[in-house]
C-alpha cells in the first residue's frame, strides 16, 4: 500500500502589511484569532411569559360537591 498524500500550499495566518511586529506580539495576535475562530454562538432561551401559554385556553374540569363554586372562580 502506499499513501499518497497531496499536501497543498497553505496560506499564512496573518499576514503583516505595515510596520515590524516583535514575535510577541504576532504570538498574541495568533492566540487572539484563534481563540475567535473557536468561539461558537451561544443559543439562550427565550423566556416566555406565562401570557404566552396555551394551558389558559383550556377549561379545567368542573368541581363537584361542597365549596365547589367556591373553587371554581380560583385560578389554579
Amino acid at each position: 500500500m502506499t499513501e499518497e498524500t497531496t499536501e497543498q500550499p497553505q496560506r499564512p495566518l496573518l499576514r503583516v502589511v505595515r510596520g515590524e511586529p516583535s514575535a510577541e506580539e504576532l504570538a498574541a495576535l495568533a492566540v487572539v484569532v484563534a481563540a475567535l475562530s473557536q468561539r461558537r454562538s451561544r443559543r439562550r432561551p427565550v423566556p416566555v411569559g406565562a401570557w404566552g401559554s396555551p394551558v389558559h385556553g383550556h377549561r379545567r374540569p368542573l368541581l363537584t360537591g361542597p365549596g365547589g363554586w367556591l373553587s371554581a372562580g380560583r385560578p389554579g
